[in-house]
């Protein structure tokens, strides 16, 4: 029923199935820090595009939002891509703007051919450029701080759609790290430590920065939207910090390109040496990369950028919903099927699995998160 797996010197236990996927010990593995900062650029890649929090709902519930909603749905995913990530570590406009996203998409494609240690590198680079500005412009902003702003709420002037989606685009994705979690040094240890290190991240570099924004500038929600950081570090700076968070956005934006792109050609090529996808998706470049996956994930970023950004957001709402939700159906699934399976991480539901494989089996969305979340809490208590 199940046969031995290894990764760097750690066995696992297969969940199914005959033997196990070949790795490639003799290319370098992602450590730690590269794999926060990957993690990073999977969920956020910076503050860019929270500010219509503010516009919905006011500095108060904005901040409450980014304090609160990690604990009740980023950390509950974190965990189970924690778990399942360790138990089975796997690979699992106009012309000249033709010319730009063609050059762009070249160009970073390429690094991910490369080597996936030069993304992990690259994207710490990139995250510390980006989250630089904002603790520059909170320094310089001391001064003109008034924390009455942070309190300002009127609940009859919420737009709550505005609110929760922006909240749940800006904290998605914590699984995505779990398709590169067959070329992580020490998964079992790595992994779970570097999702921690990783939720604290991406929750300071929301929070703060909204923080210093709302307390230093007069409140006009009108204003609040995408961009409007730039506006508030002219304000508060400059021209010269203006342009240093707007180039922080752009290099923010190459920073989720290229770990999106590792992430989707990874997990193409687990696919393929299971059998799921065809067999050419697997084929590796001397590099040790996923050669097929990352053309199919490149091309497929070229075909997107002719829609809006509306249309990708809807569209990609939609299916992470119900992708989550099988999500965790499966962690549910594979905890009673493979009791005994080694887990280098497990999250720790204790006596009250049976309310959590309820809730899931019963289809309850809603239902779910609340009990991850219940039984996260009631444990770190006991």
């Amino acid at each position: 029923m199940s046969g031995e797996m290894e990764s760097n010197d750690v066995e696992y236990v297969a969940l199914g199935g005959e033997g196990s996927t070949p790795k490639l010990e003799n290319f370098h593995k992602v450590s730690i820090i590269p794999l926060i900062f990957l993690i990073f650029y999977e969920v956020s890649g910076g503050p860019f595009g929270v500010e219509d929090t503010v516009k919905a709902a006011g500095p108060c519930l904005a901040l409450f939002g980014f304090l609160i909603f990690p604990f009740i749905w980023s950390v509950p995913e974190a965990l189970i891509t924690a778990e399942m990530g360790t138990i089975y570590p796997a690979l699992g406009g106009g012309f000249p703007r033709i010319i730009a996203v063609l050059v762009l998409v070249l160009a970073l494609t390429y690094m991910n051919y490369r080597v996936l240690t030069i993304v992990g590198w690259a994207a710490v680079l990139l995250g510390i450029f980006s989250l630089l500005p904002f603790m520059v412009m909170g320094i310089i902003a001391i001064p003109r701080i008034k924390p009455t702003r942070w309190i300002m709420v009127d609940l009859n002037k919420v737009n709550w759609g505005l609110y929760l989606n922006t909240l749940f685009w800006n904290l998605n994705y914590w699984d995505s790290i779990s398709t590169l979690a067959g070329e992580v040094d020490d998964p079992g240890k790595s992994l779970p430590r570097a999702l921690f290190y990783a939720v604290l991240l991406v929750v300071l570099g929301y929070f703060l920065p909204l923080l210093v924004g709302t307390g230093a500038m007069p409140i006009n929600r009108e204003l609040w939207s995408d961009g409007y950081f730039s506006e508030v570090a002219k304000a508060i700076g400059g021209v010269w910090l203006r342009c240093w968070v707007q180039t922080a956005s752009a290099l923010s934006n190459m920073g989720m390109f290229v770990a999106e792109i590792s992430s989707d050609s990874f997990q193409l090529l687990g696919m393929a040496e299971r059998g799921m996808v065809p067999e050419f998706f697997a084929k590796r470049s001397p590099y040790g990369t996923p050669l097929v996956g990352i053309l199919f994930s490149a091309s497929g970023v070229v075909l997107l950028s002719w829609l809006s950004f509306q249309e990708i957001v809807a569209a990609e709402n939609f299916l992470y919903c119900f992708g989550m939700l099988m999500e965790f159906v499966a962690f549910v699934k594979l905890r009673r099927k493979f009791p005994y399976a080694k887990r280098p991480y497990k999250v720790p539901v204790g006596k009250r699995e049976p309310c959590l494989r309820n809730k899931l089996l019963s289809c309850d969305h809603r239902a779910c998160v609340k009990a991850l979340f219940e039984i996260h809490g009631t444990e770190k208590m006991a």
